[in-house]
């Protein structure tokens, strides 16, 4: 359930206490062993790498942490083949040839050499680059390096320069260093493991699945006009199918998903009809579906003390 998150810094986020109490007030429900580790990364200037199953919340904390901070959020999508002109920079030909040819026009072709048209003004700017460059009098923005373990090995080598000197190294222009580190939050789903050497360069934190309270705050704060009663059977419900043998069990993102959409249907309790109707919110496999849906569903709504 997408939404939009308030920048904001009137909250400093100088204590434990304050990151917990600042993103509650972006309705991100955060214990005190993770708000720890968003504290120490803050302090020490060290990435943050969050490990978890999809939908816990490892890219919302990135999100909240930059409306926290009042600052950019600068992400960087990982996916297989992610390589360098993606990530970190690429030259601009087509604006390369066009200052060739305004110069050769003007009679002044012997300008048009490497040192003319390999500079910072033909220089195409992508996320990494972007997070190194940012203004050194302004708050660092967070950059966010999300699903890191779907880039290939080989990109991941290449980030180790950035982060252990928040600094890359442009051939034609030499090295570029943050004048003020970036905040760096990584995140994994653990597809692949990533390798030591990354990990060695951050702090760590697991984002495992909240605890039914846990999680019941969380669909408060982010669908506040849901019924109590609603909420809680949802939760129940989501806590249930987690213990199934499914394809894919659903994360904090499918439960606020399926409230909202219960929500939208006007539904204040969870009945069997209304589950078989709207399971898709919260699965995504048809054998999953088939698998829950009928007696199944009605069996874990009683569980759930709701209605069957």
């Amino acid at each position: 359930m997408s939404r939009t998150i308030e920048p904001s810094s009137n909250t400093p986020l100088d204590s434990v206490e304050s990151i917990v109490a600042g993103f509650r007030e972006r309705d991100y429900v955060c214990d005190r062993s993770l708000a720890t580790a968003v504290f120490l990364a803050l302090r020490l200037d060290r990435p943050l790498l969050l490990e978890g199953e999809a939908g816990v919340g490892k890219t919302e904390l990135a999100k909240v942490l930059a409306a926290s901070l009042g600052t950019r959020l600068i992400r960087l999508q990982c996916y297989e083949g992610l390589d360098v002109n993606a990530a970190v920079y690429e030259w601009n030909y087509p604006r390369q040839m066009l200052e060739i040819r305004l110069l050769e026009a003007r009679g002044q072709a012997d300008r048009a050499n490497a040192h003319d048209i390999f500079g910072p003004d033909f220089l195409i700017r992508r996320p990494l680059l972007q997070a190194l460059e940012a203004d050194p009098d302004g708050e660092p923005p967070v950059l966010l390096i999300d699903e890191i373990d779907r880039a290939d090995e080989e990109f991941e080598a290449y980030l180790l320069e950035i982060l252990s000197d928040f600094q890359v190294t442009v051939p034609e222009i030499g090295t570029i260093k943050a004048a003020r580190p970036p905040r760096v939050i990584l995140t994994s789903n653990r597809t692949r493991e990533v390798h030591d050497a990354l990990k060695r360069r951050c702090l760590y934190h697991w984002i495992d699945y909240p605890t039914a309270q846990k999680e019941f705050e969380i669909v408060l704060a982010r669908v506040p006009d849901a019924p109590e009663q609603l909420a809680r059977e949802v939760v129940a419900f989501v806590h249930r199918l987690r213990e199934a043998d499914l394809t894919k069990v659903p994360g904090i993102a499918e439960t606020l998903d399926w409230a909202a959409a219960l929500l939208s249907l006007g539904s204040r309790e969870l009945t069997g009809e209304v589950v078989d109707e709207t399971l898709g919110v919260v699965l995504k496999y048809e054998e999953d579906i088939r698998r829950i849906r009928g007696d199944t569903a009605r069996s874990y709504l009683q569980e759930a003390g709701a209605t069957a």
